[in-house]
């Protein structure tokens, strides 16, 4: 059974000539809609159908595709809301210290003491850097944000699930 990640969700429809606007999923845009390329789009309560990548800019936040076969809106317009995902097989390999998102999420993360602070739930890409959110194992307690970054993140070890960090004086508010 083939393993599919999540690239990118189509969002609308861009001009008549069908193209989508996608917010993307992934660090890698120009490599992952690089003409020739395929994609597949799964639709709730569809079959994946996949796509062969025509056209690729960005365009402010979005990145805007064509795809072959697909001259018009109106062969576009019923793929709103899909999902772009790629095989796990074409992700490819990173350089030392950089990870993929899926690597990353559900990782549990110690303090320099050991001590649990949570799982990572989410990663936000706000600019300089990722920002690494963490749900806290307490009910009630706020999400834990943290940058990543050199001096905060000490280790990943994605083997054995784990994330050692260095809290910065009043990055966590204890009181939450």
């Amino acid at each position: 059974m083939t393993e599919f990640l999540n690239v990118g969700k189509i969002v609308n429809t861009q001009g008549i000539k069908g193209e989508v606007r996608v917010i993307s999923k992934t660090d890698f845009s120009e490599e992952r809609y690089k003409k020739g390329k395929e994609l597949f789009l799964f639709q709730e309560d569809k079959k994946p159908i996949t796509l062969t990548i025509k056209s690729h800019r960005k365009h402010k936040n979005f990145d805007i595709l064509s795809f072959e076969g697909h001259p018009n809106i109106n062969d576009v317009e019923k793929y709103r809301d899909g999902i772009l995902k790629i095989s796990k097989e074409d992700v490819g390999k990173l350089e030392e210290n950089a990870f993929y998102y899926h690597e990353i999420i559900g990782l549990e993360v110690f303090d320099e003491e050991d001590k649990s602070l949570g799982t990572i739930k989410e990663i936000l890409s706000p600019g300089a850097n990722d920002v690494w959110v963490i749900g806290q194992n307490q009910k009630g307690k706020k999400d834990i944000l943290i940058p990543y970054i050199e001096s905060v993140v000490k280790s990943v070890d994605v083997e054995s699930k784990k994330v050692t960090v260095e809290i910065p004086e009043g990055l966590i508010d204890d009181e939450n």
